[in-house]
């Protein structure tokens, strides 16, 4: 009778030592993703310090550098890196090549220019009507590509930038033909009265902010339901279908959203030259904007901008070797997507794409 309690005691004591090795194995873990997730905030610390110091040169650069010329040359640099920004959408997020993106920016273009001529419209009043004419406009382009996938959806778009080309160059009534619209107002303030006139740090500090806005709505976009359905449909359009996705949904928000960057930047261009005209258009500037996307790296915003500063200043690098400008920007292009094919800045996801295709 007494050597039953003491059964019982090294009975309990098993079970305390038995609960003190579970918690233990309970805790472990918890402390190892608590270290896991350390280098991440440590990483996105350092990001955020680099974004701000990105942030400050470029607010400093005018009055370190009170060149006119250099100036503009970033203006130009800023309205590419939206354009960039919005086909970032359609081809990166959502996987859809667009060889036609500069007939939205014409859309924008001439939205504010004719309001302006014929309506005495306002710059920042044309401005959101630019952008949602650009958006209605690719939602449009978007309809006829909605069955058509890889090279096809190219080759609809592609017409469809020469369509709207060949339009504005025959329509002389309404765009004045091949020798464009003239007269668009520039940008001013009422209140002070402000006029940006010609001068280039108004619309650098313009691109600037716009930019910023840019980043920040298309960065909440990418990590929100839309576009984690953009990056679906750009893995594989049937297992997405099948996993619930409206494939035309996310094919129209696409086309509809980078239609609205394109619209911002049209409007600051026209702003800006005070003349526009259907040269300015053309393919080649498709074609440019989609090499600014591809070499920073598709589906990174970092990456994009990247790129589409360095294709914007190139030409004004290499302008004392002009016979051999374009035969340079030819060779770096090749050099580049043999040995960094998935951009200067390229995503993680397309990397393992790119390394699962080589394997094959």
């Amino acid at each position: 009778m007494e050597k039953k309690p003491s059964t019982n005691k090294t009975s309990l004591r098993g079970r305390q030592k038995d609960r003190t090795k579970q918690s233990d194995k309970d805790v472990i873990p918890a402390q190892a993703g608590i270290q896991k997730l350390g280098p991440r905030f440590a990483g996105l610390a350092k990001t955020r310090w680099r974004v701000a110091l990105v942030l400050v040169a470029a607010l400093l650069f005018p009055i370190l550098d009170r060149n006119p010329y250099h100036i503009d040359v970033l203006v130009t640099a800023g309205i590419f890196i939206m354009l960039a920004l919005g086909l970032n959408v359609i081809v990166g997020s959502a996987g859809i090549l667009n060889l036609g993106y500069a007939a939205l920016f014409a859309v924008g273009a001439y939205t504010y220019a004719l309001l302006n001529i014929h309506g005495r419209v306002p710059f920042w009043i044309g401005l959101p009507l630019s952008a949602v004419s650009a958006a209605v406009f690719g939602m449009i382009l978007a309809f006829p590509a909605l069955r058509l996938t890889g090279d096809y959806i190219a080759i609809v778009t592609l017409g469809a930038g020469e369509i709207v080309r060949i339009i504005l160059n025959n329509a002389d009534r309404v765009t004045g033909g091949p020798n464009g619209l003239l007269g668009i107002d520039h940008p001013s303030f009422w209140v002070p009265r402000f006029d940006f006139g010609v001068r280039s740090e108004p619309y650098y500090y313009l691109n600037l902010i716009l930019i910023v806005l840019a980043v920040a709505g298309l960065r909440r976009l990418e990590l929100s339901r839309l576009g984690r359905a953009w990056n679906a449909l750009r893995e594989d359009e049937l297992a997405a279908s099948c996993m619930g996705i409206n494939p035309v949904w996310a094919k129209l928000s696409a086309f509809g959203i980078g239609g609205f960057v394109a619209g911002i930047a049209g409007c600051v261009f026209a702003g800006k030259q005070g003349t526009i005209s259907p040269d300015s258009f053309d393919f080649i500037v498709s074609v440019m904007i989609a090499s600014m996307v591809v070499l920073g790296g598709m589906g990174n915003i970092g990456g994009v901008i990247l790129g589409a500063f360095i294709l914007s200043l190139l030409p004004e690098l290499l302008r004392g070797f002009e016979i051999y400008r374009m035969l340079i920007f030819g060779v770096a292009m090749i050099l580049i997507m043999l040995f960094r094919p998935q951009g200067l800045l390229g995503e993680i996801r397309h990397k393992g794409e790119l390394a699962e295709r080589e394997e094959r």
